[in-house]
């Protein structure tokens, strides 16, 4: 009974640490890059674009399309980077949980 009671102790405190880092996520910002750096997304590590740069060489009517398809690899490649850092990030809050393996938290 003393470890549930120290577990649920341990929980109420990671309310707030849950909390702070959801509002750091806002300010923790990643890029995406495609076409060797051509394209550049920046999106926040909660997933909005907060900004997009295109190289002027891409600008050109027959280019469209790859155009297109680099927006969405770099978008894609900022992506899998918020993972990464999301992962960081709850490995760091979780750190010393007795939490069973396997079992996820939902954020």
């Amino acid at each position: 009974m003393r470890d549930l009671l120290g577990m649920m102790k341990e929980m109420s405190g990671l309310k707030a640490k849950m909390e702070a880092m959801q509002a750091e996520l806002e300010t923790t910002f990643v890029e995406g890059r495609a076409g060797a750096g051509m394209v550049v997304v920046t999106l926040n590590a909660k997933g909005a674009m907060k900004g997009i740069a295109v190289d002027p060489s891409l600008m050109k009517a027959d280019e469209k399309e790859i155009l297109e398809d680099l927006i969405v690899a770099a978008h894609t490649d900022a992506r899998a980077k918020i993972e990464a850092v999301m992962a960081e990030k709850t490995q760091g809050l979780m750190g010393g949980l007795p939490l069973p393996p396997g079992f996820k938290l939902p954020f």
